[in-house]
């Protein structure tokens, strides 16, 4: 199999492979970091420091994933250290007050929506609610995941993602696009 192969030579230090490696996963990691960045030197700097840290920590990848997803979640944890870097203030969260919400999968909007306004309301998310929001939906991880990369518990990821939705949607409806709910 190409991808154990080309790790395995990684791990022994073989930079073609690392090459090889990298070229196979830059796009599709620069467009992940480009979802929580929005700047394209912003991306480039965390896409380099996620593959410096992968190639530096790949004796810890086990194969229990794909290389891929392993990749993804450095790339994403990179993004949202970066974000925190960037902010002044950053408040505390005392989760202890959160409640176990349903979750309500209903995620559809008018087919009159375009993907770039849903994209442009997710951007006026709090970034509490916007990673949440972003590594769920087009992420594709699960509560555990996000809980376990935002270092939160998955009751705070559920409600963050619930109460995301319900600012989503109102975002939309004070942008006039119309949620039909």
């Amino acid at each position: 199999m190409f991808q154990s192969n080309v790790v395995e030579k990684c791990k022994a230090n073989d930079r073609t492979a690392q090459l090889q490696l990298y070229r196979k996963y830059c796009d599709g990691m620069f467009i992940v970091a480009m979802r929580f960045v929005k700047n394209t030197d912003d991306a480039e700097d965390v896409l380099q420091e996620s593959f410096i840290k992968a190639f530096q920590k790949l004796h810890q990848f086990k194969g229990d994933v794909t290389f891929g997803a392993w990749l993804k979640r450095i790339v994403i944890n990179n993004c949202i250290d970066f974000l925190k870097s960037k902010k002044d203030n950053v408040v505390a969260l005392d989760e202890g007050y959160m409640q176990v919400v349903e979750d309500d999968n209903n995620w559809n909007v008018p087919s009159t929506i375009s993907i770039e306004q849903v994209r442009s309301a997710i951007d006026d998310l709090q970034s509490k609610y916007k990673y949440v929001v972003l590594m769920f939906l087009l992420e594709g991880y699960d509560h555990q995941e996000i809980a376990q990369v935002l270092n939160i518990s998955e009751s705070a990821c559920r409600t963050r993602l619930l109460r995301g939705k319900g600012h989503l949607k109102e975002l939309l409806k004070e942008k006039k696009y119309g949620t039909g709910s």
